[in-house]
């Protein structure tokens, strides 16, 4: 089957969306990757975002933790925490035992906390909900993201975004440009037909339609990832003695978040001129027996975040990192009988960095005034992606989010 044909296979047969997420996305070897790092590096001071999702629904109430408020202790009985195993932000709010890392970051004024965030006639599912912090089109659904139509508005650079995981989370996906993905680990390198053969998959004809059109300049983006990151983010690539076929491994809340953004510094360091980066942490569909399970994961988030962060302050290229912590939704104010709690709706964001403007940001959702048990949402999540789109990103939100909203100040 020649190029031309297995490329009309792919989209006769249904499958061009998926495999121009295989190929656009990049999934390739450490040892195929490199050049863009010497060749067109990353200026220092750059402005980086990285996008933490934590998936499972995190239970906001207790990450800021309203101790003052009885009314959380009368909802809670055994799953409130006491005054004094929290860590104090201020009068009312304080931040889970776990999370000492970023209170070292909120005392240095570089952690911003956005009380309430949520979006219009919250739905419960995680599937739901996901799809829509993702694509940020509450009103219905929509087959592109939020970083995939800031990828779409920007031209054709495979590596601006680049998700650290094989798979592709709906937020990188655009209608003309995907995300690279970058999956952890080092894997046998290609086999020189296969790696001419996607070559040729990239060799565009008068003839195609869009969608074969898009499929083609998927595999021409695989093509230039793959001559992006390898010498800059395998320590082997110039070593002829190094094992070309230790164990790959894949993220994207499978593996481990310090994994991840150990990745990400890498790859910053280096000078990789990467503007977006994607990880993610699973773990928080917290049901029952929450608090044991919810501080593990906090601990395992507040570890990873901060130390990354410290790491980037540290390092000229890293000054300009901004990230972004989010969930799908909150959980209900009162505990289920399994020392749980149930798919909810508004939960606090996390926003860090040097040029954060630390502090709270909207209101904090009422215990007592309760939409059938949830919280009512107080802070538009689309007013968290606007202030960084225009901040971090440089670009115009309503052509991303599709109309102007004020700004919420959280970033210098």
């Amino acid at each position: 089957m020649d190029t031309l044909t297995r490329r009309r296979f792919l989209v006769a047969s249904g499958v061009a969306g998926g495999a121009a997420l295989a190929a656009g996305a990049g999934a390739v070897t450490w040892s195929q990757l490199h050049q863009r790092a010497t060749s067109d590096p990353l200026p220092s001071g750059a402005k980086i975002l990285v996008i933490v999702t934590l998936y499972g629904g995190n239970d906001g109430l207790n990450t800021v933790i309203p101790y003052a408020d009885n009314a959380y202790h009368d909802a809670r009985p055994d799953l409130a925490y006491a005054e004094s195993d929290v860590i104090h932000l201020d009068g009312s709010l304080a931040l889970n035992p776990a999370m000492t890392g970023l209170a070292k970051l909120w005392s240095t004024k570089q952690l911003a906390i956005v009380r309430g965030v949520g979006y219009p006639k919250p739905d419960h599912s995680h599937f739901r909900s996901m799809d829509i912090w993702q694509t940020a089109s509450p009103d219905e659904p929509v087959n592109t993201g939020w970083i995939g139509r800031w990828l779409d508005a920007g031209g054709d650079d495979p590596i601006r975004a680049v998700n650290i995981g094989s798979v592709l989370p709906p937020l990188a996906v655009g209608a003309k440009a995907t995300a690279a993905t970058l999956p952890l680990g080092r894997t046998k390198p290609l086999d020189p037909a296969l790696t001419s053969a996607l070559t040729g998959l990239g060799t565009s004809a008068p003839s195609d339609s869009p969608s074969e059109q898009m499929v083609c300049a998927a595999y021409r983006a695989e093509r230039q990832v793959a001559t992006t990151f390898a010498k800059v983010l395998d320590p082997n690539a110039n070593d002829p003695n190094a094992d070309p076929q230790s164990a790959a491994g894949s993220a994207g809340g499978q593996g481990s978040l310090k994994e991840q953004l150990d990745m990400v510094a890498r790859c910053i360091k280096a000078g990789v001129p990467t503007a977006v980066y994607s990880v993610s942490l699973g773990g928080f569909d917290t049901h029952a027996d929450e608090k044991g399970t919810q501080q593990t994961q906090l601990g395992v988030l507040d570890a990873a975040v901060s130390g990354f962060l410290t790491e980037m302050a540290a390092d000229p290229r890293g000054a300009g990192v901004v990230l972004l912590a989010y969930s799908e939704f909150g959980r209900r104010v009162a505990a289920n009988a399994s020392q749980g709690t149930d798919h909810g709706t508004a939960g606090p964001v996390f926003v860090a960095g040097s040029s954060v403007k630390g502090g709270f940001y909207g209101s904090q959702p009422s215990l007592t005034d309760l939409d059938d048990g949830d919280l009512k949402s107080s802070t538009d999540f689309r007013l968290v992606y606007g202030e960084l789109l225009a901040k971090v990103l440089g670009t115009d939100p309503a052509r991303v989010l599709g109309s102007e909203r004020p700004a919420l100040g959280l970033i210098a």
